[in-house]
């Protein structure tokens, strides 16, 4: 294999994290890497540690490249940057603020060479200060069932979980809209795997998860985050109508109640009414919905029938006693 892997890692204000990530691209067992960093305008120490790690590491494999934008703009000008500069064959994204393991990118695209698929996914640890959780993935080997298990909310769809041919991006004229930050990796994800001829998972956890950066590129209000999701979410929906698939258009629907469910996920009133008025039409899609749990198109039902006092007793019996306490 001598394919090059593009790896395009957003960074702003990551300084107390990004050598640690640069640490673990270069303890990669694939060594045909190019590392493109676009920093959007970090106030921090981004940039010195950043040079301060290439001056004590060399490879004559690995390709760093960094752009600084001059002015901030957000995580998804941020990956369109990324993306406009790649040259390899295949994609992959990173977080400044965590890693990978040092054989992700052999496995990642053995997977993707043998099995002859477009997009290949794994699965990830969330790592804590002391200890990590391993999350597992679906098992997939359609792009048919990888799009179903998306819009169900089984498979994940984190950019940093998927290897992607980049001629995916380039001939189905698929990019981030700037400013909409929040669910860019949904929309971009939804369209890559409608796009695929063939996506896989492998069953190993090859990325480690770990929030720990208060400052960076996607924190938004609610309402901001609202209306980014909405909007990510309609370019997404206008792109799977042009598939001209009846069940594609349904299954959106479907994606539309994943996403909004968190705000049943409470005791106010106020998250029960935008639930209402949020994606609405996605709400008479609650009972075709079959593969989400009987409880949870209930907990939708009494939602849309605004029995909101069993709403708030379900979230207290449930989440403050059940996962509060007995799960503590």
């Amino acid at each position: 294999m001598d394919k090059v892997v593009s790896i395009i890692i957003p960074m702003y204000n990551v300084g107390a994290y990004i050598e640690a990530c640069l640490q673990s691209l270069y303890a990669q067992t694939y060594p045909h890497l190019e590392v493109i960093l676009v920093n959007d305008c970090s106030v921090d120490d981004t940039k010195y540690r950043i040079q301060q790690f290439l001056n004590s590491h060399s490879s004559q494999s690995i390709d760093v490249k960094i752009i600084d934008h001059t002015e901030n703009k957000g995580v998804a000008a941020a990956r369109n940057t990324g993306l406009s500069y790649a040259t390899g064959e295949y994609l992959y994204y990173v977080d400044a603020d965590d890693r990978i393991e040092c054989n992700t990118i052999e496995t990642l695209l053995r997977t993707a060479i043998d099995t002859k698929a477009d997009i290949v996914g794994c699965e990830w640890f969330l790592s804590y200060h002391k200890n990590e959780r391993r999350m597992v993935q679906p098992t997939v080997n359609t792009s048919e069932e990888a799009f179903h298990h998306f819009v169900s909310g089984t498979l994940r769809w984190n950019l940093w979980l998927f290897l992607v041919k980049r001629e995916l991006y380039t001939k189905h004229q698929i990019a981030f809209i700037e400013g909409m930050n929040m669910g860019e990796d949904m929309m971009v994800m939804g369209k890559l795997i409608l796009s695929a001829n063939k996506v896989v998972v492998v069953h190993k956890p090859l990325y480690h998860y770990v929030q720990t950066n208060s400052a960076s590129l996607t924190k938004e209000s609610s309402e901001r985050h609202r209306y980014q999701v909405t909007s990510n979410m309609r370019s997404l929906e206008e792109f799977a109508c042009t598939q001209g698939n009846k069940s594609v258009n349904e299954q959106i629907q479907y994606l539309k109640l994943s996403i909004k469910l968190p705000l049943l996920m409470s005791d106010s009133k106020e998250n029960y009414i935008t639930w209402l008025e949020w994606f609405p039409e996605a709400n008479a899609y609650i009972t075709k919905n079959k593969t989400q749990a009987f409880r949870t198109r209930l907990v939708q039902i009494w939602a849309v029938k605004r029995y909101f006092f069993l709403l708030k007793l379900y979230y207290r019996c449930v989440f403050k006693f059940i996962y509060g306490v007995l799960y503590k």
